[in-house]
């Protein structure tokens, strides 16, 4: 006899998420009558699951009696592909982390902001501190130089327009012809030499899929004293970033 506890399972939940399977198998909608006969179930139970599924966002009734999917279906859709993507570029993270000693991040511009998608980091590779948000030190850190060096110069300059060269450290680029002509020079390798905080430096390399509709970056932070032998070794950081642009692709499909 086997011996493994059997889970508590909740039947009004399976019969909820079984009706909405049925709803998601009409493109063009069933009724509350057909439903209920394709679930096995009381037209009155049908009718109360509905409404419940319906006030959640999770189901809608149309004007002819139909019932569809609800928006926030999609809404968890959206999170779900998200998550999958995190749950594939989350290894080669750690992976990068333990190879190198550093934390490391990827990031990518979305909706006109630089966005901090996974950091892999711990007790002995802690994370930047981002007492100032990375959207608003582009121009200061390996991750932001990494993504603006692949805008176009008329993008760069909209996009600084609405964050402007704030001074964080004695080291930070606070004009524009200069860091312009830094990012141009430096394209497949951006550092942060404590522009950002003190005694800490980063380093970044592109992630671009193949359509070149994502701008993103693979960036790595540690000691300040130790970056340059994390730039030498600069070619595992862009295998690294090669496998997450086949990640990106294999998740778009």
């Amino acid at each position: 006899m086997d011996g493994t506890p059997k889970p508590t399972l909740i039947a009004s939940v399976q019969r909820a998420l079984r009706l909405m399977e049925i709803v998601a198998a009409h493109p063009n909608g069933a009724p509350a009558k057909q439903i209920s006969r394709e679930a096995g179930l009381p037209l009155a139970t049908t009718y109360h699951l509905l409404r419940t599924l319906g006030h959640e966002g999770y189901a809608m009734r149309l004007s002819d009696g139909a019932w569809v999917l609800g928006p926030q279906v999609e809404s968890l859709h959206g999170q779900s592909r998200a998550q999958q993507l995190l749950a594939r570029i989350r290894p080669t993270l750690v992976a990068l982390r333990d190879e190198l000693g550093v934390a490391s991040y990827f990031g990518v511009h979305e909706d006109d902001q630089i966005r901090i998608i996974d950091v892999a980091d711990g007790p002995r590779t802690p994370r930047v501190d981002t007492w100032v948000g990375f959207d608003d030190a582009a121009h200061a850190t390996a991750i932001g130089k990494c993504i603006l060096a692949q805008m176009d110069a008329d993008t760069r300059r909209e996009y600084l327009l609405q964050h402007p060269l704030v001074d964080l450290t004695p080291h930070t680029i606070t004009e524009q012809r200069r860091l312009f002509h830094l990012l141009d020079a430096s394209p497949h390798l951006s550092l942060d030499h404590e522009e950002y905080t003190l005694g800490t430096g980063c380093a970044a390399v592109p992630v671009t899929d193949a359509t070149g509709s994502v701008l993103g970056a693979l960036a790595i932070s540690c000691r300040s004293a130790k970056l340059p032998k994390i730039e030498a070794e600069a070619d595992r950081m862009k295998a690294t970033a090669a496998r997450i642009q086949r990640t990106l692709a294999l998740t778009a499909t």
